[in-house]
């Protein structure tokens, strides 16, 4: 096997001569076991040489690299301490200075220590023209009838100019034919006429090359195939990796096909042998040639960075017992080079793990981040940790690569460390580190109409949201919510980037009602379910005062264990919870937006759905009216599916939890005329397994990941809507046609809900999107055996219908009281002078 093929498998020898015998295969745990972390801690110390084992390094490597200065650095690092340091360094600062390439040296050029030549120089050159990682695609936006992406290639070696500058090639192979179902293409590609595009350079330094290449092409009246490549002299380490990619795209007159996941890795301490990898993408990629799909959401946490703490250059921090010494530890450049090299190898590392890799080529890519892209929990622990220097130094260095690798945009010039100059008075963010600059390039920023920048930079993370806004072909429009980049405990985002959201929304939406061309579906990705059962029973129970002696326990004899995070002391759940939508601290928040997503609905009759992951579990939450109003769904704008999938590679949690979370499952009134509660769409376990108890029908504890088709109006006279027995239905209610809907608003509340589960045609490959009245199917995929490396997946499905609206507005929307404009909205983690948390509010007027 040559070193890419390394690289694509998840499960090859290197992982399995590393496999840490205490990782966890069936017991759930949410934090790693402290023998896992010992484990970690000691084979990550520098081990003297031996012909017989194999030297183990703290930080995630290059899979494919064969030989580096890590052995090296390790030898050094042994006792490397500078005289005049010896007796002054604090007793919380390592007893070395590891040997980093990069941006020390950097500094020792500025100090006078190296010449430049010196400084840029590795003990091996790499490759320059050598593929690191990608191709990556993403879809942007439509431009009147253009479909508009980008590629990402990441190459070996780099520095402030580059010596050449690579192409892309671009044709269309064919028309693609539905009728029999398999995504057959037609025509020959060999008539297509050939488009190049030069690449950009978005970043590059002595390790990488960030090379960007956008993608314009004209939509046509059917579905097309288009191939593309790279020039000739980019050469790729494995011989298997395809040098010809292709993608689909709709017909100018259709929506796209859609695939959402969330959740995309191992948290830390997982045994990923025993959930065989990331097998789920191999269903994805079946799917894919049975249906393309033209896009693909991720709803964050595409990659888990928690190793940086167990393994990586954050294991010395994370193990000081002191809450107060670890808030006070500095974040210098020598910390901030090691862990930037952390985020770089682990990206490059798990965007080439096959057969996630190839599903990066083939379906574009739109994408939200959350916690887990930087590290468990980043912006729900306590205001002053989170405002560390080590808080403040990795939120910037994973926005860094989450820009790169996830948006294909170029990074701010630097990142935060403690010793860096600060931003100049009255501008934003932070400051420009030289250091960083010496010997590295930055792209100037990029401005997209597809971005809804947020107005302030976040309080832990010093850069601006970036929500998203685009249209999935022609009747859904999509809006993605930053929702971690603003993020305190008591705040999601701030009211002005609420703002900024509804009023691009607002424009988005008249626009095309004016030119006659209007949204049916709005599809929201928040990434936290926000229609979710209740748990503020647990959250009051772990912030009790009661649970005070327990954590002096735990930090003085390590009572508890991994039962507390690592960070604050906090309960080690108690993140996760703040994180909800549903959490106490959120209520407000969450209910103001829900409010004004149903005036959205109602004044531009479009249906809107929600997508969140994050639980590692699927469920299918629902806002509705009232049942004593007596509103057919196809007529109520306050009908609004919250489509729960999690998680498309992590471990779920054990079956006790998801029959705890049922039994919370309740109908619960968000307002005199709403009410809210998770549907029984799990008619039967899949396949043949037991994964819940018998009254479990609403929480899955499974991998998944989910499907979402428009019936098309272009479709003809095929099936109907949502009903299995679709042949004998309308395609939906008559104006003011009521449904008898179940008493318990947990079954059936409309046609498209009858029969949800495995025998709604949604659920079937053959059925789904085959229908013609505009609604959209939804399929969840869950899987059936851990252990089958295929990812085999049985099917859920339910119909959500078209919104036909054409009754009054509903009233404006007041802000909550003393919540808009809060004093503590802008970096106090949302306390305001008084001590009283102050929730931002959803101003009611965004125009």
């Amino acid at each position: 096997m040559d070193s890419h093929e390394a690289q694509g498998h998840a499960h090859g020898d290197q992982h399995a001569q590393e496999r840490n015998p205490y990782a966890s295969s069936s017991q759930w745990r949410h934090q790693e076991s402290r023998a896992f972390a010992k484990y970690e801690a000691e084979r990550a110390q520098p081990q003297p040489p031996s012909h017989h084992h194999h030297h183990h390094h703290s930080i995630a490597r290059e899979a494919d690299a064969r030989s580096n200065v890590n052995d090296l650095a390790d030898f050094l690092n042994k006792s490397r301490i500078s005289p005049e340091e010896a007796d002054t360094r604090p007793p919380t600062e390592p007893k070395f200075k590891p040997v980093v390439l990069g941006a020390t040296e950097a500094r020792e050029v500025l100090n006078g220590k190296k010449s430049m030549a010196d400084a840029l120089a590795p003990e091996s050159v790499p490759n320059d023209k050598e593929v690191a990682v990608g191709p990556l695609l993403n879809y942007r936006r439509m431009e009147g009838n253009q479909w508009v992406g980008s590629v990402l290639v990441v190459t070996r070696g780099g520095g402030r100019e580059q010596s050449y500058r690579p192409s892309l090639f671009l044709r269309r192979a064919a028309g693609v034919s539905m009728s029999n179902g398999n995504g057959a293409a037609n025509g020959h590609s060999s008539e297509s006429r050939v488009s190049e595009s030069h690449g950009t350079c978005l970043y590059s330094d002595w390790r990488n090359t960030f090379w960007r290449f956008d993608l314009h092409l004209e939509m046509e009246p059917f579905e097309t195939k288009w191939e593309y490549w790279l020039s000739d002299y980019l050469v790729f380490a494995s011989n298997t990796k395809p040098t010809v990619n292709a993608f689909f795209v709709p017909a100018i007159t259709e929506s796209m096909r859609i695939m959402f996941h969330s959740c995309n890795g191992f948290s830390v301490g997982t045994d990923e042998e025993d959930w065989s990898g990331p097998c789920l993408w191999n269903d994805v990629m079946r799917r894919h040639q049975e249906a393309p799909f033209h896009v693909m959401i991720g709803g964050g946490d595409q990659i888990y960075n928690d190793g940086v703490r167990v393994s990586g250059p954050l294991r010395t921090w994370t193990n000081i017992s002191s809450p107060k010494k670890r808030r006070n530890f500095p974040f210098p450049e020598s910390l901030r080079a090691e862990c930037d090299d952390y985020y770089l190898n682990n990206y490059i590392r798990w965007y080439g793990t096959e057969p996630f890799a190839a599903a990066n080529g083939q379906i574009p890519q739109l994408n939200i981040w959350d916690d887990h892209d930087i590290i468990d929990g980043f912006g729900s622990y306590v205001d002053d940790f989170m405002r560390c220097d080590v808080f403040r130094g990795i939120g910037g260095i994973a926005h860094k690569y989450y820009m790169l690798f996830q948006h294909h945009l170029p990074p701010p010039a630097s990142t935060y460390t403690s010793d860096a100059i600060p931003a100049p008075k009255g501008e934003a963010g932070q400051g420009t580190d030289p250091n960083q600059m010496i010997a590295a390039y930055v792209h100037p920023a990029i401005t997209e109409p597809n971005y809804i920048v947020g107005p302030s930079p976040g309080p832990y993370v010093a850069e601006h949201s970036h929500n998203m806004f685009t249209k999935l072909g022609a009747r859904i429009a999509f809006l993605g919510i930053d929702a971690r980049t603003e993020r305190t405990r008591h705040q999601v985002n701030y009211p002005e980037t609420y703002e900024a959201i509804f009023s691009r929304l607002r424009q988005e939406l008249s626009h095309a009602v004016q030119i006659e061309k209007p949204y049916k579906h709005l599809i929201l990705l928040l990434g936290i379910p926000i229609a979710y059962p209740r748990l503020t029973w647990l959250e009051n129970i772990f912030a009790s005062p009661l649970m005070g002696p327990v954590k002096l326990l735990n930090r003085r004899v390590g009572f508890g264990g991994s039962f507390f995070n690592s960070f604050d002391g906090s309960v080690d759940l108690l993140d996760d919870l703040d994180d909800h939508y549903t959490a106490r601290t959120h209520k407000r928040e969450r209910n103001g937006l829900i409010l004004k997503l149903q005036q959205i609905a109602a004044e531009f009759s479009v249906r809107v759905t929600i997508l969140g992951g994050d639980v590692h579990l699927a469920a299918l939450g629902r806002f509705y009216s009232n049942p004593k109003l007596n509103i057919p769904l196809e007529e109520d704008y306050r009908y609004i599916v919250n489509v729960v999938s999690s998680a498309i590679v992590n471990k779920p949690p054990p079956a006790a939890v998801a029959n705890l979370l049922a039994r919370r499952n309740r109908i619960h009134h968000l307002d005199h005329d709403t009410d809210e509660t998770l549907l029984k769409i799990f008619d039967k376990d899949p396949g043949d397994s037991t994964k819940t108890a018998k009254h479990n029908q609403v929480t899955m504890p499974s991998r998944n990941y989910a499907v979402i088709t428009e019936n098309s109006p272009n479709n003809g006279t095929h099936s109907p809507n949502g009903n299995g027995f679709h042949t004998a239905s309308p395609p939906q209610s008559t104006p003011g046609e009521t449904f008898p809907g179940h008493k318990d608003a947990r079954y059936a509340l409309g046609k498209g809900e009858v029969n949800a589960g495995t025998k709604h045609k949604a659920a079937d490959p053959t059925e789904h999107g085959t229908g013609s009245d505009g609604s959209l199917d939804v399929c969840i995929r869950i899987e059936i055996d851990q252990h089958n490396p295929e990812g085999r997946t049985e099917g859920y499905g339910l119909t959500i219908p078209a919104l036909s609206y054409k009754g009054p507005r509903p009233p404006t929307i007041a802000p909550p009281p003393g919540s808009a404009g809060s004093s503590g909205s802008r970096g106090t983690g949302g306390t305001g002078k008084s001590g009283v948390p102050d929730v931002p509010a959803i101003p009611a007027r965004v125009r």
